[in-house]
């Protein structure tokens, strides 16, 4: 039987975390019982940081004007596409900020040239903010924004923006941000439209519970509609050098044991997701680990570049044979993916 909301919430404040590993460790095996633990290769791409939009828990953005702020050259981006070939990386991570004046022919233009440049490598990019702006500056909809950008080679895009959704955490923590509505009308476009997306959760600063189960809740009924959505992707607020630790609002990271009873209870709630990601570049190898154990089916990217939450302090760090033997230890077996969740090596 599903779980209800009611459900998680009990499971969340009142169960063992060790029996909730165990139950999160045997959902998985229902859905991969070939015990299979799968990676990318890919490059985080941050094609400006610039951004109006002026999120609190962010310590990546700068405003136009600023000595630091930027938009990378198609050369400086070509340079970074050619070292991830080099080491056998299959995908990019593509966003920035929200730029208050790039239209739809930058964009356009963008994704044309790397997509002709460099066929090999998939496309993963643009949050549904971004593609909201992208919208309202240009004066067209979402889904032709959509449309014309899988056009020039676009494959997908993530799940970032969302953070809780919930528009009561959303007022104090990014008040600028899209709503909570927005973000999956966004991505129901996307999948109206056959485009696969991701969904992601950062949690850590002002929600509850109940508005963590809610965000899986929607999340959960966008998925029975549409089917649209690769894996579910959640990671702890990062809040070193960001305005909510410098005002105040958020003191502390979400602990370990907070992540990992996060992460079991979704795995457990999320049963139309088949691939839920661990998120080693918050919690570090170890906990990255430990969350295959806890309903993780997948150690997410090798990430060789990472920004957005190494500003804000986290300086994780790992590489493919790192990921390999971490999940060999465990005794899974170690399997390099593409964006689509396609095996392309086992290490056996």
């Amino acid at each position: 039987m599903r779980l209800s909301k009611q459900d998680a919430v009990n499971l969340i404040k009142n169960y063992d975390l060790r029996e909730l590993g165990k139950m999160a460790l045997a959902k998985k095996r229902e859905l991969h019982p070939e015990k299979i633990t799968t990676f990318i290769v890919d490059r985080n791409i941050n094609y400006t940081n610039i951004c109006f939009i002026d999120c609190k828990f962010c310590a990546f953005y700068r405003h136009k004007k600023e000595n630091d702020a930027y938009v990378l050259s198609f050369e400086e981006i070509d340079r970074k596409i050619e070292e991830l070939i080099e080491i056998g990386g299959t995908q990019i991570l593509f966003q920035g900020g929200v730029h208050p004046n790039l239209k739809i022919d930058f964009y356009e233009n963008l994704v044309e040239h790397i997509h002709k440049k460099y066929p090999q490598i998939t496309i993963h990019g643009f949050s549904a903010p971004e593609i909201d702006y992208i919208a309202k500056v240009s004066k067209i909809s979402v889904k032709e924004i959509l449309e014309r950008l899988r056009e020039k080679g676009l494959s997908s895009i993530p799940g970032a923006g969302a953070e809780i959704l919930s528009d009561r955490v959303r007022d104090i923590i990014a008040p600028k941000k899209i709503s909570a509505k927005r973000w999956l009308e966004i991505h129901k476009s996307a999948h109206e439209i056959g485009m696969k997306t991701t969904a992601t959760m950062m949690f850590g600063t002002v929600e509850t519970v109940e508005e963590i189960v809610e965000h899986w809740d929607m999340i959960r009924k966008l998925q029975d509609e549409t089917g649209g959505f690769r894996a579910f992707i959640m990671w702890s607020f990062q809040p070193y050098n960001t305005a909510l630790y410098k005002e105040g609002t958020v003191k502390h990271k979400a602990s370990s044991n907070r992540y990992l009873r996060y992460l079991a209870v979704s795995r457990l709630f999320l049963d139309n997701f088949k691939n839920i990601q661990s998120s080693w570049v918050t919690q570090g190898s170890f906990i990255g680990q430990t969350a295959l154990l806890y309903g993780a089916n997948d150690l997410g990217s090798t990430m060789m570049e990472e920004n957005v939450v190494k500003s804000a302090g986290a300086q994780n760090r790992m590489n493919q044979e790192e990921m390999i033997r971490l999940i060999k230890d465990i005794g899974e077996i170690p399997a390099k993916r593409n964006t689509a969740y396609e095996i392309l090596e086992i290490y056996s």
